[in-house]
C-alpha cells in the first residue's frame, strides 16, 4: 500500500484514503481531502528564483558563487519615496 504526504498539513495519506493529486511539470503534489476542501488551489509548490545584478550582469542568485551569495545576503535595500521628477 502506497503512502503519500499532504502538501499543506504534512499528514500521511494511505492510498485507500481520498486525496487530490496535483501534477506540476514532473512533480506530483498531494493534498488530503480536508486540505483540498479548505483550499483547492495548490500554493507554495515551487521555489522562487531571485535575479539580481552582479558585476554588470543580471543572473539568478542561486547560480552565483558562495562569496557573491554571502555579499547578496548582506546587502541593504533602500526604497526611494519621492523621485526627482
Amino acid at each position: 500500500m502506497e503512502k503519500y504526504t499532504c502538501h499543506d498539513c504534512g499528514k500521511v495519506i494511505e492510498s485507500n484514503e481520498e486525496y487530490m493529486p496535483y501534477k506540476v511539470g514532473n512533480e506530483v503534489y498531494n493534498k488530503c481531502k480536508e486540505c483540498h476542501q479548505k483550499d483547492p488551489i495548490l500554493r507554495n509548490f515551487q521555489t522562487m528564483e531571485v535575479y539580481s545584478r552582479v558585476v554588470g550582469y543580471i543572473r539568478p542568485v542561486q547560480q552565483w558563487n558562495k562569496g557573491k551569495q554571502a555579499e547578496f545576503a548582506d546587502r541593504n535595500e533602500y526604497v526611494v519615496e519621492n523621485g526627482c521628477a
